[in-house]
């Protein structure tokens, strides 16, 4: 498909160059034959490679400085964890001012239409922005062994392929075919209810949420609320103020917690303090695509 055609560099810049050599090849007088067309395969074989090799040069190592050990650690027992200086501040400036361009967006929501709180967010399209589908496939594999942890412990019958690739096409043999990393704007007075991001019956248990301006100069407010539902008990609240480019990893719906008995669930939701001042955006990196 042509989704699965731009998550697959290569597979694009093979298929490319071999379209483009064989025009050349037909559309040539005097052709020398054979061999003359595998020549210009190779040739062409060739510049893919380096292309791809370039291109994956410039490509974004978001993860790499982290300390995925401890990180994974904080994130299994208290249901988030910080991740500081996450994106570039020129990675954050190009989103937010990409934020009006209609073709970017599959989507776009205003929240008090629905009793979600009150702001905008809208939905990126396949193929996603310079960058994005990067930290979201990284993000992905950054998660995977918690993942899979997490429904060991609550004994769930789930399978998490090896790649980010592999888990969309369960997604998508589900029916849900539609991305779902966001953006979302909240001006002066607006917030969002306490929610979580399911979007179907197959969800990944983690999602990444990135914040892309500056808190105090930017806006004030705004702080991101995170509360935990614990049987029995009374809810937890947790309240963060993310700095720009700063993400945050949380749980999207329940999350394992060890007890006297064994493990039980702990539902979490997350939501958004009203915005005091300015103008506030944010992403959201969720990892399972939506009905």
């Amino acid at each position: 498909s042509t989704v699965m055609l731009f998550r697959k560099p290569m597979l694009g810049l093979l298929g490319l160059a071999a379209l483009l050599t064989q025009s050349h090849y037909y559309g040539k007088q005097n052709s020398g034959g054979p061999i003359e067309l595998t020549q210009q395969l190779v040739f062409g074989l060739w510049i893919s490679v380096n292309l791809y090799q370039i291109l994956r040069g410039t490509m974004q190592d978001f993860f790499s400085k982290i300390d995925q050990d401890n990180a994974l650690e904080q994130l299994n027992e208290r249901g988030f964890v910080r991740i500081p200086d996450l994106l570039p501040e020129q990675y954050c400036n190009s989103f937010i001012n990409g934020y009006t361009d209609d073709l970017r967006y599959r989507s776009t929501i205003n929240m008090a239409r629905y009793n979600f709180g009150e702001g905008q967010y809208r939905y990126f399209s396949y193929p996603l922005p310079s960058g994005l589908g990067e930290l979201r496939s990284q993000s992905y594999a950054f998660l995977l062994p918690l993942a899979r942890k997490w429904a060991r412990d609550l004994q769930q019958d789930i399978i998490y392929p090896d790649c980010h690739e592999g888990y969309l096409e369960l997604c998508h043999q589900a029916g849900q075919n539609r991305p779902t990393p966001l953006i979302l704007r909240y001006n002066q007075g607006d917030y969002n209810c306490l929610h979580q991001d399911l979007y179907g019956d197959l969800f990944y248990p983690l999602q990444l949420i990135v914040m892309l301006n500056k808190p105090g100069s930017d806006f004030e407010g705004g702080e991101l609320v995170l509360t935990e539902q614990r049987p029995r008990m009374q809810s937890r609240a947790h309240v963060i103020k993310l700095q720009q480019g700063e993400g945050v990893f949380i749980a999207v719906n329940e999350r394992p917690k060890l007890g006297a008995r064994g493990y039980y669930r702990v539902k979490m939701r997350h939501g958004v303090s009203e915005i005091a001042k300015g103008t506030r955006y944010t992403m959201g990196v969720v990892l399972h695509d939506a009905r």
